[in-house]
């Protein structure tokens, strides 16, 4: 069993049938039992604020409604995400007491950076589609990279 943290990118890939989502689906199958697919309530603002800045009609709407029903999203108050929000938030600035960057600081949004904290503490593999996460791989969670190039001959 592998649990699966799906990022904003991702599911965003679901809720449009990409070619990239499709190949996530098949390739990690992070819906199929015995994999759990979770996500965060800060995915959940960014795609609810996607859709009232894109005017996302009655059929959008009700089909990201269906697609949060369906993932489960994990709040973010709890000490064990805040604690792991500001190490990576320190090691972004290489000013984390035992961990290096390679070369200088990393700039990651305030989200990006909530988001890698709840995958770390709950050790879910991040499927995303944004590479500022990449630097973070194997020093604080599992990160996979997916393009959103993808085409249908990739699968």
């Amino acid at each position: 069993m592998t649990t699966y943290f799906l990022d904003t990118g991702i599911l965003l890939g679901v809720l449009r049938a990409s070619p990239y989502a499709e190949y996530v689906l098949q390739r990690y199958a992070p819906v199929q039992a015995p994999n759990v697919s979770i996500t965060s309530i800060v995915n959940e603002a960014e795609l609810l604020s996607l859709a009232m800045c894109k005017g996302y009609g009655e059929g959008k709407q009700s089909k990201l409604a269906d697609l949060l029903r369906r993932i489960p999203r994990v709040p973010i108050q709890h000490k064990s995400i805040l604690r792991k929000w500001v190490e990576i938030d320190a090691f972004n600035q290489n000013g984390h007491p035992s961990l290096r960057l390679t070369g200088s600081h990393r700039k990651m949004g305030d989200n990006d950076i909530w988001i890698a904290a709840t995958a770390s503490v709950l050790r879910a593999t991040l499927l995303t589609t944004d590479t500022d996460f990449n630097h973070l791989n194997g020093q604080f969670l599992s990160v996979v990279f997916i393009s959103q190039r993808l085409t249908p001959a990739d699968l």
